[in-house]
């Protein structure tokens, strides 16, 4: 598809899974040249099933610096959501399978993604649909056709409002302070030097805190997916940054979950 000069071809076709031997998980290629930045940016989720639009959409989120993934049914969009929870969602109105209204209304019901944010897409723009839409939970409502600009602004406004942790440059947890523009790391106003695998874990961490997450989601969102680590990495850097960051007397910030993975405390 071309529009105004711009050649938006379509997604690349997923590769086929491959299966992994028993104690591996994929990790991503280190020659793929995801920056750090990039593996942190916000995420946000469209379900939307007319084609143009949904890669007209991705094409000027990715532009802005968000990390997006496309989705087309309403079915899949709810198996997907029950595996990732992303930053925000962009959800069309009209969906096949299960409609954007009825996941919106199942999405507020579980406690997992009753506080995530969302955006409703839809041509229906009667007041009686808009209301509808916000009543059942969605907390911004475009109606189409909307500009680009104001679509990126209200992303970036609900982001800012939902989520301020996600585009923040300082993230605390306790007496523990980590600068992403600095990439570095403070406790109690003492500089700690941890390794780049250890300040990415711990960046993640800090950006949900109290969350726990498994080692497989650790590896997933801290080294990638393309390759083959063993989960049981996830708890060799664990433990270089608990040792690194719980200097002194100082508390044990991160706290382990048997059987479920790692959270940094906020207790």
């Amino acid at each position: 598809m071309s529009l105004n000069g711009i050649d938006f071809s379509s997604p690349a076709a997923r590769l086929s899974s491959q299966s992994a031997p028993a104690g591996m998980v994929p990790a991503r290629d280190a020659g793929s040249g995801r920056s750090e930045q990039a593996m942190f940016a916000p995420k946000v989720m469209v379900v939307e099933d007319e084609e143009p639009l949904c890669v007209l959409l991705r094409y000027n989120l990715e532009a802005e610096g968000y990390q997006v993934e496309t989705v087309m049914r309403g079915d899949e969009a709810e198996l997907r959501l029950r595996e990732s929870v992303p930053d925000l969602l962009v959800l069309d109105w009209m969906l096949p399978a299960i409609s954007g209204i009825e996941l919106c209304r199942r999405l507020r019901a579980r406690p997992e993604t009753e506080r995530l944010p969302i955006i409703m897409l839809t041509a229906r723009g009667e007041e009686s649909d808009r209301v509808r839409g916000l009543a059942t939970g969605a907390d911004d409502y475009l109606v189409k056709p909307f500009s680009m600009p104001e679509f990126i602004a209200r992303v970036r406004a609900l982001l800012r409002r939902a989520k301020p942790e996600s585009v923040a440059n300082v993230l605390t947890v306790k007496d523990l302070l980590l600068d992403r523009e600095q990439h570095r790391v403070f406790r109690k106003g003492k500089a700690i030097g941890i390794g780049p695998t250890e300040y990415r874990l711990l960046e993640f961490l800090m950006l949900s805190p109290g969350r726990v997450f498994s080692r497989e989601q650790l590896l997933d969102n801290v080294w990638g997916n393309n390759v083959y680590v063993d989960e049981r990495t996830v708890d060799v850097h664990i433990g270089r940054l608990r040792k690194a960051i719980n200097i002194g007397r100082s508390v044990d910030l991160i706290r382990t979950v048997r059987g479920a993975g790692y959270s940094i405390t906020v207790e």
